[in-house]
This record gives C-alpha cells, sequence and structure tokens, in this order.
C-alpha cells in the first residue's frame, strides 16, 4: 500500500442526484473539519471512562506531553480547552485581559476581526494594524504600532483561515512585544502541524488551536499553552476571571494541579474527544513534524498546479500561502454555487466559498492532515471535469 494509500483511506462514490447520503463519506475539501483517520475514528469508540478515572487522566497527561511536541513547547501549561478553536480564543482573553487593558491586533481576514470584536466585547482599548484580505500583516508597520502603542497583548493570526495567508515574521513580532513587556498571543487554529510552528522560538506566550484541521481529528478541542511570562501576568490579574468555564485557575486543579496536590472536579471533559486527539498526536508524531509539514506543501503545489488549466489561480503570493488551505480566484462566468453543489451532491467532494468580502469570489480549498495527498487532488479534479463537461 502506497503512503498516499494508508494517509487517505476514503472512498468516494459518485451520486448523480441532489439528495444526500450517509453511507458514502464525503471528502472534506473545505476549511475544515477534514476526513479522520481509521485509528482516530476507533478511538472514539473506545469504552468510557469517568472524567477522573485514573486511567483517563494518565491519557490526559500523554495528551498534554504529546501537544507540547507538536506546539515546539516546553511549557508546562499546555493542554486541551473543551471546546472549539473559538472556545480557546475565548479562553485567553478572558484569562489574559481586563477592562482597560490595551489589545493590539493583526487584522487580515475574519479570525483576526473576531479576535478584535471579543476583546472590545471584554473592556479592552483595542487598535489594529490591518491589510487587505489575502496578504499578511506588514511586520514592521506592526512592530513600529507595538513601540508606540505598549500594548499589554500584541495577538497575530498565524495562519488566516479565511483567506489563506500564512503570517510569517512571528519570531521579529514576539521580540517586539516583549521589548514593551507585552504578550504574545497567536491564532494557529490552522498552521498547527501543517505549516512550520516554533512557538518558543518565536516567542509566542499564549497560542491556541484547533482538533479539526491539521490534526486530523474531529472538531471538539482546542489545544492551548501557556509561557510561564503568562502565568506570571495571569498571577498579577487586579479582578477575578469573569467566567467559570475559562477560569485558567480552576481549569488547572482538575487538567494539570501541581504535584502532590490532588485533582478536583471543574467540568466534565470530552473524554472520547481526548482519546481522538491522543491519537491523532501519536499519529503526528509518528511521521515527523518536518516529513508532515513538507507533505503539506507538496499538496498544495500540486493542487495549484492541476487546476492552473481550469482558470484557477491562487490569491495569496507564494510566499505567503497557507498550505492547509489554498485559496482560488476562480475563472470568468464560473457558477461557484453551482459547481460546488454538484462537487457534493455528484461526487460527495466538500470545498470552501469565500467569506466576507471575498464571498463568491473564491475557494478556499483545504489538504490538511490524511487528505494532504495526490488521491484528494485526483478526486477534485475529477469532480470538476465532470461539471466543466457537462456545463
Amino acid at each position: 500500500m502506497s503512503f498516499d494509500e494508508k494517509m487517505n483511506p476514503y472512498m468516494v462514490s459518485s451520486m448523480h442526484s441532489t439528495t444526500t447520503s450517509l453511507s458514502s463519506e464525503r471528502l472534506l475539501l473545505g476549511p475544515g473539519p477534514c476526513n479522520i483517520s481509521d485509528r482516530v475514528s476507533a478511538s472514539l469508540s473506545r469504552p468510557l471512562l469517568g472524567h477522573l478515572d485514573p486511567l483517563f487522566l494518565d491519557a490526559m497527561d500523554t495528551c498534554k506531553e504529546r501537544l507540547r511536541d507538536a506546539f515546539q513547547t516546553k511549557n508546562e501549561v499546555t493542554f486541551p480547552i473543551s471546546g472549539t478553536g473559538s472556545a480557546g480564543m475565548e479562553f485567553l482573553l478572558a484569562n489574559f485581559l481586563e477592562p482597560g487593558d490595551r489589545f493590539l491586533v493583526g487584522v487580515n481576514g475574519v479570525f483576526g476581526t473576531r479576535l478584535m470584536n471579543l476583546a472590545k466585547k471584554m473592556g479592552a482599548q483595542v487598535e489594529s494594524v490591518e491589510a487587505d484580505w489575502g496578504s499578511p500583516i506588514d511586520v514592521s508597520q506592526l512592530c513600529e504600532k507595538i513601540r508606540s502603542f505598549k500594548p499589554k497583548i500584541v495577538a497575530v493570526v498565524n495562519g488566516e483561515t479565511s483567506t489563506g495567508v500564512y503570517q510569517r515574521g512571528m519570531h521579529t513580532i514576539g521580540t517586539s512585544a516583549h521589548d514593551v513587556d507585552a504578550l504574545f498571543l497567536a491564532d494557529c487554529v490552522t498552521s498547527l502541524t501543517g505549516m512550520p510552528m516554533e512557538i518558543d522560538t518565536w516567542g509566542v506566550d499564549l497560542a491556541f488551536s484547533g482538533t479539526q484541521k491539521c490534526l486530523g481529528c474531529p472538531p471538539g478541542l482546542s489545544p492551548i499553552t501557556l509561557s510561564d511570562r503568562a502565568i506570571q501576568r495571569f498571577k498579577e490579574r487586579s479582578q477575578s476571571v469573569p467566567s467559570f468555564y475559562f477560569d485558567l485557575e480552576e481549569i488547572l486543579k482538575y487538567v494539570g494541579p501541581q504535584e502532590g496536590t490532588p485533582r478536583s472536579y471543574h467540568h466534565t471533559a470530552p473524554i472520547s474527544m481526548i482519546f481522538a486527539l491522543n491519537e491523532a498526536l501519536q499519529e503526528v508524531l509518528e511521521e515527523g513534524l518536518e516529513t508532515r509539514c513538507q507533505r503539506h506543501a507538496a499538496a498544495a503545489s500540486l493542487l495549484i498546479e492541476k487546476l492552473e488549466p481550469f482558470g484557477f489561480t491562487p490569491l495569496v503570493a507564494a510566499e505567503h500561502r497557507l498550505n492547509p488551505l489554498t485559496t482560488f480566484q476562480l475563472p470568468d462566468e464560473f457558477d461557484e454555487q453551482a459547481a460546488r453543489r454538484h462537487l457534493l451532491y455528484s461526487h460527495q467532494i466538500e470545498v470552501g466559498a469565500g467569506l466576507g468580502p471575498l464571498a463568491g469570489k473564491v475557494w478556499r480549498i483545504g489538504l490538511m492532515a490524511g487528505n494532504a495527498n495526490s488521491q484528494s487532488v485526483d478526486h477534485l479534479v475529477d469532480g470538476l471535469v465532470d461539471y466543466f463537461e457537462k456545463n
């Protein structure tokens, strides 16, 4: 069996009707979730344990260690938040922002905008450095704003899922943030294990991700990691965290108590999802982070090559592309909604539409985790050939 076959054992049947069938698995080539492996799927069917069962707590500890490897960090406080990537975002802002704090964010898509709006809701003084959708944040401009604004937190989306931009210059941004004693926050939802990532080297203090992208796991958990600088800043809060579910101090009594301290109940963790994430992380580490990133890059390059004859052109310049998710400008006079419906109902293939100002103008095609291979690209090309022949 070839490597591609091992990594993408999904058989895609052709359906020439507009009815859905749960007996046929979709090939998920949108912005997430992606298909999961047989190993991860089997882990979801393991017998349930109690959320304080020693066997489950051992699994949680293993998961935390594997997440450190995935994030490339030695941060002791690294664990999965019970909730999707948006929960990870809200967890970080709830614990590390207080009303009146200065918050600086790079905005070049939906998820930078979301960080900005949530910080405003939490009463922060918010300023932004913006870039066109499809372009990265200008690092020199952001660093200049850091020096003048002197925020408490600097936030950047490392992989902007709405546009397919991978933000480079992370180490430079982190250094500038630390120079003014700010914390550096990174949204790594679509970049974790699919693009190069070095949390400690970059100086990232607060990072969150999601399980349904390059980790190859169902949605439902948000891996986070916090630096020692961040933990010290948390201890210096002037008021209590305005949340029960996301209170770091209370959560740590459950998922990460100090040695010799008994665990205490905070919430019922999604046990089956922890099992699934553990298995997904094991697959990541068996493959190796560098190899995995190279595979995502190769798949993205092949996708761009194969879609060029159809008139699809990448939105993002080559040096700034997010390999797990490529955003394509569409051919002239192309009925993108009809084409997506055809792929979904006739070929069981999902691709993503554009958001915000890119709605109707682009497709977002994800090749993530086990889907990042030539088979996925070939299935998509076959579906497009069929669509163009019939239209």
